[in-house]
This record gives structure tokens, C-alpha cells and sequence, in this order.
């Protein structure tokens, strides 16, 4: 008896342990969308900004010296 009493504690935390690594993935998933927003937000606002100081092409859609 002692044995299945001691498999239960386990298993109970181990439920509790997926249950909180499960709240922290969807926490840190909404972290990474809302920081991809705002780095897209801030790559479109640097495009303006060059694109209205009179470069030719903004860097954002240049393509690197090693292509």
C-alpha cells in the first residue's frame, strides 16, 4: 500500500510540474508574438525613415553584400 501511495504523490506532482511548464509556454508564447510585433513595427518604421531621407532602397529590402 505504501508503495501505490507513493506512486500517487508522484504522479500528482508530476501533473502539477506539466501543468505549470504548460502556463509558462503559453505565457512566453504571447511574449514572442507580441515582440514580433514590435520588431516588425520597428522595421517598417525604419523603412520610412529611409525611404523618406531620399535613400534608393530601404536596408530592410536589400539584399546582404554576400548574395
Amino acid at each position: 500500500m505504501a508503495d501505490q501511495t507513493a506512486l500517487e504523490e508522484k504522479i500528482a506532482h508530476l501533473l502539477r510540474s506539466v501543468d505549470d511548464l504548460s502556463d509558462i509556454i503559453a505565457r512566453q508564447e504571447g511574449e514572442i508574438d507580441r515582440l514580433n510585433r514590435r520588431v516588425a513595427m520597428l522595421m517598417q518604421r525604419e523603412a520610412e525613415r529611409e525611404y523618406d531621407a531620399g535613400d534608393s532602397v530601404p536596408l530592410a529590402d536589400q539584399r546582404p553584400p554576400h548574395w
